[in-house]
């Protein structure tokens, strides 16, 4: 089992490139940067338990300079977890 994420940018209809990003795992911090195309992935596999994913979004809002998902991991699936963002708002969901 994998993790991924992708920064959008909904105000532009971008991806973002070059926003730091943690993920917190039972086993400690994994640190990145999403690449060119607004991505980043772990490719170690992930513990079943509660997992905290951290992107520091200033490049986008004042007003939520980060944004902090926390998930749990219950099977052996990829797990995807996307950041749509804008200035004043933003969502996830669990992709695939």
């Amino acid at each position: 089992m994998s993790f991924s994420t992708h920064v959008l940018d909904t105000s532009r209809g971008l991806p973002v490139a070059g926003v730091p990003v943690c993920l917190e795992t039972p086993s400690g911090p994994h640190d990145g940067v999403t690449d060119t195309d607004g991505r980043w992935r772990f490719d170690a596999p992930l513990e079943a338990g509660r997992h905290r994913l951290v992107l520091r979004t200033e490049f986008a809002s004042d007003f939520f300079p980060e944004v902090a998902i926390v998930f749990t991991v219950a099977d052996e699936r990829h797990h995807h977890v996307p950041l749509l963002l804008s200035p004043y708002g933003y969502s996830t969901y669990r992709g695939s």
